[in-house]
């Protein structure tokens, strides 16, 4: 008998929309409804949540009036103005033409004025509701203005469960935050390899970020999930002048990973840089989708995927840059290197740039290959068969994100998936110092 789902149909969707028959616009999310809402998060010592619930609804509602303040009320002539052009453009007597559904959408939201109404979910809304719903609760950590905070939450996976982390990050003016987030499963638990994907259970983080004048913030989320398991990633991002948000996630385990993020870099000169390595083996799954509006002059984003996909994997990759009016001097850039292990992979990647201002700057490119004859030839030649080749390239990236850990736990929960994946990959890193 099929389980009954909770369907969620166009979650991670992308702003502008491309041809339906690609199947990239969004994503599809079945979760079964008989998973019981079970979240297991833990904020390790000394490191304690902090801050009021509503501490993020309260930041934005303070830039919201010191934005105001510097972008008031258009005049009564410059909305007449501004009605004027939108008629002449939709004029078909001069060439107009209709606008896209996006273009509607991104409109109102400008016309709207309302950081609240501007702030996105990279996977939606519908799914960050599930989310919060499924959490119970939330984690708040915020940093007063100068000051350095250090956090790290830990979301273990339940058996036929739902388990959730809600976390908010507030840094005020001239604050430094630095924010651990490790996804994965418990030593002992008895995952099933062969189950359907989604039986096992969900896990998941919905992280909103709200970075203020000057301040930095540094989140690193590793997944190093079992076999059976759904992972979902969504995060929503603000930046004010000149604060700096960077993200980087390691996408390994779990037999679907859906991740979204979206960025508002509304103050001048603010900066995102987002780094996403994965792997794809067997039949996973592997979903992204990546959204960053520049509303601020001189901002700056960056986009940078890394990953391996061998076996049956699937992967799609949606990254869209906005460059809103009034972002004169912004740069955004986006750029993919996947290496397809097998031929029977299924890559899918669709970079964005949407343009409304000029003097601005964007740039995206990505890097797809095969494993060349010659590279394989080279190991055989060194008593290295395929199969064994193939999997040291999969292997290759696990290691790399072991090395890179951020946090003793999470480089813990990446050793551990690497050994499942190949026995005595752990032994690499005996003795190693694990204070971090």
């Amino acid at each position: 008998m099929k389980t009954k789902q909770t369907l969620i149909e166009r979650a991670a969707a992308m702003p502008a929309t491309t041809w339906h028959f690609l199947n990239m616009n969004d994503v599809r999310i079945e979760i079964p409804e008989d998973l019981a809402i079970a979240p297991k998060v833990r904020v390790f010592e000394p490191w304690a949540s902090h801050g009021s619930r509503d501490e993020f609804e309260n930041a934005l509602a303070d830039a919201q009036e010191a934005w105001e303040l510097e972008h008031p009320e258009p005049t009564a002539e410059e909305q007449r103005a501004r009605a004027e052009l939108l008629e002449a453009e939709a004029d078909a007597t001069y060439g107009g033409t209709a606008q896209s559904n996006y273009q509607v959408q991104a409109d109102a939201i400008e016309e709207a004025r309302s950081l609240s109404v501007a702030f996105e979910h990279g996977m939606g809304d519908e799914v960050a509701a599930y989310l919060r719903y499924a959490a119970e609760d939330r984690v708040v950590i915020s940093a007063g203005p100068g000051e350095k905070v250090n956090a790290q939450v830990l979301v273990s996976s339940v058996q036929g469960g739902v388990s959730v982390a809600a976390i908010d990050v507030v840094a005020d003016e001239g604050s430094d935050v630095e924010l651990s987030v490790v996804v994965d499963s418990e030593q002992d638990a008895a995952a099933n390899a062969g189950a359907d994907r989604a039986s096992q259970g969900l896990v998941g983080t919905t992280v909103r970020v709200f970075a203020d004048k000057d301040a930095r913030v540094r989140v690193e989320r590793t997944q190093a999930l079992q076999e059976g398991f759904t992972d979902i990633d969504d995060m929503g991002l603000f930046a004010g002048d000149r604060a700096r948000i960077d993200v980087r996630q390691a996408v390994l385990g779990g037999s679907c990973a859906y991740a979204g993020l979206a960025g508002d870099l509304r103050g001048s000169s603010s900066r995102i840089e987002v780094e996403t390595r994965y792997l794809g083996r067997a039949e996973q799954v592997r979903d992204f989708n990546y959204s960053l509006r520049h509303h601020g002059a001189k901002t700056r984003c960056n986009l940078q995927a890394n990953g391996v996909l061998a076996d049956k994997s699937k992967k799609t990759l949606r990254g869209t840059i906005d460059l809103v009016r009034g972002c004169k001097g912004a740069e955004g850039s986006e750029n993919e290197t996947v290496l397809l292990v097998d031929e029977g992979v299924h890559n899918k990647t669709v970079p964005v740039i949407l343009c409304n201002e000029d003097d601005v700057a964007g740039n995206h490119g990505a890097t797809i290959g095969h494993i060349r004859d010659e590279q394989l030839f080279y190991l055989a030649c060194r008593g290295l068969a395929q199969d064994a080749a193939e999997r040291m390239f999969a292997s290759a990236i696990v290691e790399q994100a072991a090395l890179d850990a951020g946090s003793a736990a999470a480089r813990e929960a990446v050793v551990r998936l690497g050994e499942r994946m190949s026995p005595g990959f752990a032994e690499l890193f005996e003795g190693a110092d694990d204070d971090r």
